[in-house]
């Protein structure tokens, strides 16, 4: 056996699969972990200094106080966690450089990103559940933490609005590239809701570029990757947001590259272990191909 398996799961809204009224509770496990890693790891693949705000007082005392978290499955979900978050981060970076000013975050969730945005001129746009969004703005309040003028909600049911029909009123120029960010949201999608939205992010003008996370198709895992999926989707099914769609990591770029995308990248365990767990005392790492990071540019 590998070890403990590390698997995509937790973001923002899960678009469709929210119960109307009610905010997303996976995304509110992944902001534990990721506050989780500002406390417990160094050094610190993301640096969020809001992630502990995010959360509240009375959670940070738990993940103080609790041995689970430091348990290995613990760390690995942890370390997937703020490595595509780092990733994403790094990819607007870039964009940026090439003249890139606005970024759109997909499923939001309680993502910090807009509230220590170091670009003056990057304008951000958070998409998101009304329900989930109606919920982080009291955690904000609660936190202390001011809404920037640069960033613009943007709340979408994908069961009744498309992307374009919600991004493009509030504010969002397509006649101009953007980043997207889109993180722990495509397993729990249909295939078409999915395909529809990076179909959406390809017609935009060159330079436009997106980074998200997936889950590879269980056929391609190993016992102990497919015992590990098989756990995280009962829990998360249990949390009325259940995983739906997997891809076969080549056959996704292809797919890409039909919508219109001109280069990608994937990354799965050794290539994100590579990049971002190297010489670490900790041992923090990603363990197992459950999910990858991927890359895409118009």
């Amino acid at each position: 056996m590998r070890g403990v398996q590390s698997c995509p799961g937790g973001g923002g809204d899960r678009i469709a699969r929210l119960q109307a009224g009610k905010f997303s509770r996976t995304a509110h496990g992944v902001a534990v972990r990721r506050a989780a890693h500002q406390l417990f790891d160094l050094p610190k693949v993301l640096d969020d200094r809001l992630a502990l705000p995010m959360i509240g007082a009375e959670a940070v005392e738990k993940l103080r106080t609790s041995a689970k978290a430091q348990g290995s499955t613990a760390r690995a979900f942890r370390a997937f966690m703020a490595a595509r978050s780092r990733y994403a981060e790094d990819q607007l970076a870039k964009a940026v450089e090439r003249g890139v000013k606005q970024y759109v975050v997909l499923g939001a969730g309680l993502d910090t990103f807009a509230y220590r945005n170091p670009y003056p001129d990057l304008r951000v746009f958070e998409v998101d559940h009304p329900a989930t969004q109606v919920w982080k703005r009291g955690r904000l309040h609660s936190a202390g933490i001011a809404v920037p003028p640069s960033l613009v909600f943007t709340s979408v049911d994908f069961e009744r609005q498309t992307l374009a029909g919600r991004l493009e009123p509030s504010g969002f120029d397509p006649k101009l590239s953007a980043f997207f960010s889109w993180l722990g949201v495509t397993p729990y999608l249909t295939r078409e809701s999915c395909m529809a939205t990076l179909g959406y992010v390809a017609k935009l003008p060159a330079g436009t570029g997106i980074a998200f996370d997936f889950a590879v198709d269980p056929k391609l895992l190993g016992w102990p990757e497919r015992v590990a999926l098989y756990a995280l989707s009962r829990r998360v099914a249990a949390a009325g947001e259940p995983f739906q769609l997997f891809f076969r990591p080549a056959e996704l770029a292809e797919e890409l590259k039909h919508l219109g995308f001109q280069r990608t990248e994937i990354l799965g365990a050794e290539e994100i272990n590579a990049r971002y767990f190297t010489d670490r005392a900790d041992g923090l790492r990603i363990r197992g191909d459950c999910g990858c990071l991927l890359g895409a540019w118009v």
